[in-house]
């Protein structure tokens, strides 16, 4: 089993950011749901800062990822080039491109809160913005808006994946094990 990618195969580091960053990102999108769905209070302050970490976690994981292409490049599309191909790699500039806005517009929403934004109850970090009420709207406006693009942007990935592994070209099976 290979760590490292090669040009027909995914290695093992890459198939677990994939898959482990997959899951959290789910996890985060039902979290996010539920927590508008919340009043804020003493018995419940715990999910949003877990919401926080996660997001940061996500940011993070996303930095390792693209770090990781540059010293292990991915190995190229399986199947013909064409339109299917093109939106392909366009959705996935897209995820990466929200999975750097969401968080950033996540930590912009809760510095306009005046409240210390923390990772994991123990670290703080500094405000992206000042205190205001207009500000904190907005931020949390633009980070409801690209969650809920990015769960439309999971979901056709998802097909994607699903109808390239029913036409059999090894796509999904090649990001499970390795290998075609």
């Amino acid at each position: 089993m290979a760590w490292r990618n090669s040009a027909d195969g995914f290695g093992l580091i890459t198939r677990l950011l994939h898959w482990g960053m997959a899951l959290l990102i789910l996890a985060q999108l039902a979290l996010g749901l539920r927590l508008v769905t919340m009043q804020p209070g003493l018995a419940n302050l715990w999910l949003y800062g877990l919401h926080k970490t996660l997001g940061f976690l996500v940011l993070a994981l996303l930095v390792l990822r693209v770090l990781w292409h540059g010293l292990s490049p991915v190995p190229g599309p399986l199947g013909p080039a064409g339109v299917a191909a093109t939106a392909a790699r366009l959705v996935h500039r897209l995820i990466y491109a929200l999975l750097v806005a969401i968080p950033l517009s996540g930590w912009a929403g809760s510095s306009a809160t005046g409240i210390d934004v923390m990772i994991a109850d123990r670290w703080v970090v500094p405000p992206l913005v000042e205190p205001s009420e207009v500000s904190e709207a907005f931020w949390f406006g633009w980070h409801w808006y690209l969650a809920l693009v990015l769960a439309g942007l999971v979901a056709l990935h998802v097909a994607g994946a699903l109808k390239r592994a029913l036409s059999g070209d090894g796509t999904l099976r090649r990001m499970i094990r390795g290998r075609v």
